[in-house]
């Protein structure tokens, strides 16, 4: 399945940028790091336990270049992703030998990401149609060819890519990853020099309660049943009030700026690419966005 370029008024352009979507970020890396060779390859290779924020910031700089960048944004950083991942090896939890190119694995993580717009319309704003759906897997598709995805790791229709995803995470259970995770929420180290410990603290408590409460919310309740995630009919009407809001407010901004953050991002990340010693000069070392794990 092959879709429209990624232009004004397409699916994709519409809806992966919306910035609702940034209440899912802690759900994406749980269902990431669900997966077994993510797990051993984040524990093994990822920062995000020293410095999470930088870690988020790459990543959202990543993902808008491969959907907003352009057609040859988007094969500059799948070349560069891959080329990066490649030296990711290791042994996983079960005593295995592990590669961070690990094609099923590798599609696991664009799947969890094909799935943020979706999810980020079901919870916060209007589900999209049918046919919005088939033309934004058919775009994303496109994205993972450009990563590098095999094509009989990218199920060829949206009801078929629901039922891998479904199956998928049904075979997921608690691991050493993703108690690290959670107690890295809870942990955090403050994004700010200037913000003094002491406010810190008392902040830091209340984004670990704010955090793990959407988390919980959004996970697939199966899945949230096996970490031991506790969630009661009160959780649920909060939840509920809750998405009730952000999609009121949502609502209230135009569909055309609700992207228009990480589109600008996007681009700005390709003129990096043609300038490097601007981007050198701001303080980069490799380039923008340049790890993901």
């Amino acid at each position: 399945m092959s879709g429209p370029p990624i232009v004004k008024g397409t699916a994709a352009w519409r809806y992966f940028g919306d910035f609702r979507a940034g209440l899912l970020a802690g759900q994406v890396l749980v269902l990431q790091v669900a997966h077994p060779v993510v797990a051993a390859g984040v524990r093994d290779h990822s920062d995000y336990v020293e410095d999470p924020w930088t870690r988020l910031m790459r990543t959202a700089a990543s993902l808008s270049i491969y959907v907003y960048g352009g057609r040859d944004g988007a094969r500059y950083e799948a070349d560069r992703l891959r080329a990066l991942h490649r030296s990711f090896t290791g042994i996983d939890a079960d005593g295995h030998r592990y590669s961070a190119l690990n094609p099923h694995a590798y599609a696991w993580v664009h799947a969890t990401l094909v799935m943020v717009p979706v999810d980020t319309q079901r919870f916060y704003g209007n589900p999209l149609t049918p046919s919005e759906l088939d033309e934004y897997y058919a775009q994303m598709c496109d994205v993972g060819r450009l990563l590098g995805l095999r094509e009989q790791d990218m199920p060829p229709t949206w009801p078929q890519f629901e039922r891998y995803y479904t199956e998928m995470i049904d075979g997921f259970g608690p691991n050493e990853t993703i108690s690290t995770l959670f107690e890295t929420i809870r942990t955090v180290k403050k994004p700010w020099r200037w913000l003094s410990d002491e406010r810190w603290i008392r902040l830091r408590h209340r984004q670990y309660l704010a955090q793990m409460f959407v988390i919980r919310g959004t996970l697939p309740p199966a899945l949230r049943t096996r970490l031991g995630l506790q969630w009661t009919e009160r959780d649920q009407r909060r939840f509920d009030h809750f998405r009730s809001v952000v999609r009121i407010l949502g609502g209230l901004v135009p569909t055309t700026l609700r992207s228009s953050l990480v589109r600008r991002i996007g681009r700005l990340n390709v003129w990096f690419r043609a300038h490097p010693r601007a981007y050198r000069f701001l303080g980069g070392t490799t380039g923008p966005g340049s790890a993901r794990v």
